[in-house]
C-alpha cells in the first residue's frame, strides 16, 4: 500500500530541473540506440528523476537548474523520460543530497508550508515524524509552534524549535522516498 501525502497538481510535466549528472557521449537507459550527450536530472516541482536528451556542444554542471518545458528549451532537445533511483548513475547518487538541498533552498516557502500542513498519517504516526530528525519531542515542538503562529522560513524553524538544517532533513527524506526506502510519500509522487 502507498501512501502519497503531497499536494496534488494538475500540471503533469515539469518546467524545470536540477542537473545531477552529465553524460557528454552517453547512452540512454530508457531509450535503445539513443547516444548523445546526456542529463540526469531531477525535476523541481514533482521530483521526478528524468533523463534528457541534451543539445550538442553543451555543458552542464551538477545542481544547474534548467527549463525543460515545451516552451522553454534552449539546452536540452528533449526528455526521454522518468528514471528510477537504480538507474542514476554513481555520479548522479553522490550528487543528489546536495543538488536537492539546494533545490529545497531555492524554493523555501513551498517547503517550510509542509511543516505548517503536513497531519497525522494514523492515530500513533505524524507526517513530520517520517522527516529524518524528527522524533516524537519535535513533533510535537514543531505543531505547538505552528498553532501559536506559521513558520515563515528555515531560520525561523531552527530559531524556534531548534531544528537544525531542516532543508538538509527534507532532502534525505526525499531520497528515502525515490529510492525506495519508504512506502509513504510526503514530498515524491512516486
Amino acid at each position: 500500500m502507498w501512501y502519497f501525502l503531497y499536494p496534488e497538481s494538475t500540471k503533469k510535466y515539469e518546467e524545470f530541473a536540477y542537473v545531477l549528472d552529465f553524460i557528454p557521449n552517453g547512452k540512454s537507459v530508457i531509450i535503445r540506440e539513443r547516444e548523445g550527450p546526456i542529463l540526469q536530472a531531477i525535476g523541481e516541482e514533482r521530483l521526478t528523476l528524468l533523463e534528457i536528451l541534451a543539445v550538442e556542444r553543451e555543458s552542464f554542471s551538477a545542481g544547474e537548474k534548467i527549463p525543460i518545458g515545451k516552451d522553454n528549451r534552449s539546452k536540452i532537445v528533449s526528455v526521454l523520460g522518468k528514471l528510477n533511483y537504480t538507474e542514476l548513475t554513481d555520479e548522479a547518487k553522490s550528487e543528489i543530497l546536495g543538488v536537492l538541498e539546494k533545490m529545497v533552498r531555492d524554493n523555501e516557502k513551498r517547503y517550510v508550508d509542509y511543516f505548517n500542513e503536513l497531519q497525522p498519517i494514523t492515530p500513533r504516526l505524524h507526517a513530520l515524524e517520517l522527516i529524518p530528525g524528527i522524533g516524537k519531542t519535535f513533533m510535537h515542538e514543531i505543531l505547538d509552534e505552528r498553532d501559536k503562529k506559521k513558520f515563515i522560513s528555515f531560520v525561523d524553524l531552527e530559531q524556534r524549535i531548534g531544528l537544525r538544517d531542516p532543508a538538509k532533513l527534507i532532502a534525505k527524506r526525499v531520497i528515502e522516498e525515490l529510492s525506495g526506502e519508504s512506502k509513504i510519500a510526503i514530498f515524491t509522487g512516486h
